[in-house]
């Protein structure tokens, strides 16, 4: 899924939609009918999707036409690229910003990502022994100068009291926290997923004396990007948490969704994983390689896309809540039913969440913090 109306991203950030901006209503015009159809109820359905795909066999027996994307008049502002250096040949620390007592910011430089790297940290309520960790992930609009769980998404308020080291990446607008095969001209060199897992945890666990036990928490794009880094390195992560996502890759659902992820700010497809539906997208599909989830503690929510509690008729942006961010999410409620049924197949335990009314917005992910904390405590042993 991705983050943020067809309003400009601050506008964005400031009203708390999260989107693919036009591009979502353009994606449910073509998406298959069945999402159309679906009941917006807390129980959802277990079809349809957010932008186009391409080529490749579709393992629900749909199709999706080739080569459909987002068209550019419809996408969303593109943010400018950061420069690439060729001078990182070693992972390290470069600068590190105390805000306040809990919150400090590294700077990481990266051979990946070829650049320097945001990385801001919520630290332990009481950091006076070795403390486990949180990756926390965001949206399609992720920002190089702070976290959206930061600014909009209440993790300070919400971790102050909590002996949990909580680290949020900053930047990769559209990058789904995956390597790609390629630049891309429109959104850049993404090598996240080689950052996150490799670059970054020794890093932060010698610089912050962690213990060494991670978990995941996504929202969003996020969502997505959390649960392939959790079936892709599955002895890295004791547990995942994740809001509105989807989480299929090859099906007319998944491809769609990354499709319209990717597309919206003005990034290729085909730059991502190679030929759409071929064997580098299912191996990030997460349903198909939901086994290596088997042994998490797994808390998955969705909404219905129904309005709900944070829309209210007269407010500004309350179009865009419901029209945008209610269609996305409820794209996002067929993705999580699939995921459900296929943990169920595999008899995986998970706890999942289907709320009856909500849109694709941070105060509802707001909202889930304190519900997923059970399921990430335990699988961080704190529980």
């Amino acid at each position: 899924m991705s983050g943020s109306g067809w309003m400009s991203r601050a506008r964005a950030r400031h009203t708390g939609v999260v989107g693919v901006s036009l591009a979502a209503l353009v994606a449910l015009t073509i998406a298959p009918p069945a999402l159309a159809a679906s009941d917006a109820g807390s129980s959802g359905s277990a079809s349809g999707s957010l932008a186009s795909g391409s080529g490749g066999a579709s393992s629900d027996g749909g199709s999706v036409s080739a080569g459909s994307t987002i068209p550019g008049p419809l996408q969303n502002e593109h943010p400018p690229l950061p420069a690439l250096r060729d001078d990182i040949t070693t992972a390290s620390i470069v600068g590190e910003e105390r805000k306040s007592d809990q919150f400090v910011r590294f700077t990481v430089a990266s051979p990946a990502l070829r650049r320097d790297v945001g990385v801001e940290v919520l630290l332990p309520k009481d950091n006076s022994v070795p403390r486990p960790s949180i990756y926390a992930l965001e949206g399609v609009d992720a920002r190089e100068d702070t976290s959206g769980w930061v600014t909009i998404g209440g993790a300070p308020q919400f971790f102050a009291d909590k002996n949990v080291n909580v680290v949020m990446i900053d930047g990769g607008v559209s990058g789904m926290y995956t390597d790609w095969d390629r630049i891309d001209p429109g959104v850049g060199l993404h090598k996240w997923e080689t950052f996150i897992t490799e670059e970054l945890p020794p890093l932060l666990d010698t610089r912050l004396k962690t213990n060494g036990v991670k978990s995941l928490l996504g929202a969003s794009m996020g969502a997505q990007g959390a649960m392939m880094l959790a079936h892709r390195h599955p002895e890295m992560y004791r547990g995942i948490a994740t809001f509105s996502g989807c989480y299929s890759t090859t099906d007319d659902l998944g491809r769609i969704s990354v499709q319209a992820t990717v597309s919206s700010r003005g990034g290729d497809p085909a730059n991502i994983w190679g030929q759409v539906g071929g064997p580098g997208w299912a191996a990030h599909d997460s349903l198909r390689n939901a086994e290596a989830l088997r042994g998490k503690d797994i808390y998955v929510s969705v909404a219905s896309g129904l309005a709900g509690r944070y829309e209210t008729p007269g407010m500004a942006d309350y179009s865009d809540r419901v029209l945008v961010g209610g269609s996305i999410e409820a794209a996002a409620n067929a993705c999580t039913h699939r995921m459900q049924s296929r943990l169920e197949d595999l008899g995986i335990p998970a706890t999942f969440d289907f709320e009856p009314r909500g849109t694709h917005a941070w105060a509802y992910w707001v909202d889930q913090l304190p519900k997923a904390w059970p399921t990430l405590a335990r699988s961080l042993g704190l529980a």
